[in-house]
């Protein structure tokens, strides 16, 4: 029978051997995998739908010579400044006896007759954009009242407010088409009479002087050199490069959710700062357009304003290259993490969350999400870490270490 120091000893001897195998464990055992982990925190969410786009001027307008005639060298540049009725645009000279023979005259009453029919179309049109703008104010002004007094909700103050803006770029456009018909049919007039007053013809020497229609710059010269012109030769084409739009191509399925009055982020434009924007319209009818890897698809042009500045955007010109970011949801309070934290596991998506020092497999339940970020809607609470972009090393119960 082992006596008390034989026990003694047996007892070392298996405190010695357990240590031995703890510290083998110990040594041998796989180390932490390096991970890459954010927070499932609540903030707020933006869904966009991001595409290229370009500034386009909205109202442009292209001189073409009223009659046949020698055309002088047109001595304005691009980027010139132009006064409405002061500013000459081209200068004409009366080189070829057709200018006075019956059949031009014929034609030349034609024109001044269909311009006096779009000259009398112009008033209505402009007087019925007058109304609705009026109107328009008027609900804009009673909504903010019921809104003051928490009778309105804020999205209907929005539709509101966006009533009136569209209203107001309906009455501009009209009052601009009525300027532009009265200079159309002031030209048509001037054409048939074949001649300038006595005074002019003095001062110029039989030269019909054609005149800008409008106040802006000069956008492009299409005929530069002196020579010879048939009517309706396009000359200049004028515009205000203040009065910008945002034209984006998107795709139709995208289209569908995109509503007037969206909020539009500007961005990648040249400035420090992205650029303010509202969805004016989406245009109803879509074309097909083959991508750069030559995948046709079917695309639609959704139409923005500025809402902010002039003076913020003033080195922007027409047709220039902006990315939009239009936003077609939007939630203040969401639980939300990265999209690269997602993948599929069979039918649900699911991530790994860290608990203890080790992976745990969690089925989640997406909801809104753009490129960066997704709203959870099931499956993980606030404040728990997860793991981004999880590598095919990683398993539930890995031992894992944030990098």
């Amino acid at each position: 029978m082992p006596t008390a120091k034989k026990w003694s000893r047996y007892w070392l001897v298996g405190v010695f051997a357990a240590g031995l195998a703890a510290a083998l464990a110990w040594a041998f055992r796989p180390p932490r995998l390096a991970v890459d982990v954010a927070p499932a925190a609540r903030g707020p969410l933006v869904v966009t739908v991001d595409e290229e786009g370009r500034t386009r001027i909205k109202e442009r307008y292209v001189v073409s010579a009223p009659l046949a005639g020698r055309l002088l060298r047109v001595a304005l540049k691009a980027g010139d400044p132009v006064a409405a009725g002061r500013t000459v645009v081209a200068v004409l000279e009366p080189g070829d006896p057709e200018l006075l023979d019956p059949r031009a005259r014929a034609q030349a009453e034609a024109r001044v007759n269909a311009a006096r029919a779009v000259q009398e179309q112009a008033g209505p049109l402009r007087e019925r954009a007058h109304v609705a703008f009026e109107y328009a104010r008027v609900g804009l002004e009673r909504a903010r009242q019921l809104y003051a007094g928490q009778g309105l909700s804020h999205e209907e103050l929005d539709a509101a407010e966006q009533r009136e803006a569209v209203a107001a770029a309906d009455l501009r456009s009209a009052e601009f088409q009525e300027r532009i018909a009265n200079y159309e049919f002031e030209l048509a007039r001037a054409a048939l009479l074949g001649e300038p007053d006595e005074a002019n013809v003095a001062a110029t020497g039989r030269r019909f002087e054609v005149r800008a229609p409008i106040d802006g710059r000069v956008l492009r010269i299409f005929q530069e050199s002196a020579t010879v012109v048939a009517a309706g030769t396009r000359l200049v084409e004028l515009g205000d490069p203040a009065d910008l739009e945002i034209e984006v191509e998107v795709l139709s399925s995208e289209a569908v959710k995109i509503a007037p009055g969206a909020r539009v982020m500007i961005e990648h434009w040249g400035g420090d700062v992205p650029l303010a924007a509202r969805v004016r319209v989406v245009e109803p009818a879509g074309f097909t357009k083959v991508s750069a890897l030559g995948v046709e698809e079917q695309r639609v042009i959704v139409r923005a304003d500025f809402t902010g500045p002039a003076e913020t955007r003033r080195s922007l010109g027409d047709a220039y290259r902006v990315e939009a970011r239009i936003v077609v949801w939007e939630g203040a309070d969401v639980l939300k993490l990265p999209v690269g934290a997602l993948f599929r596991e069979g039918e649900q998506w699911a991530v790994f969350a860290v608990e203890r020092g080790r992976a745990a497999l969690r089925r989640v339940e997406v909801g809104r999400r753009n490129n960066r970020e997704a709203e959870i809607t099931a499956g993980l609470a606030g404040g728990e870490t997860v793991v981004v972009h999880p590598s095919d090393k990683l398993q539930a119960g890995v031992r894992v270490a944030p990098r």
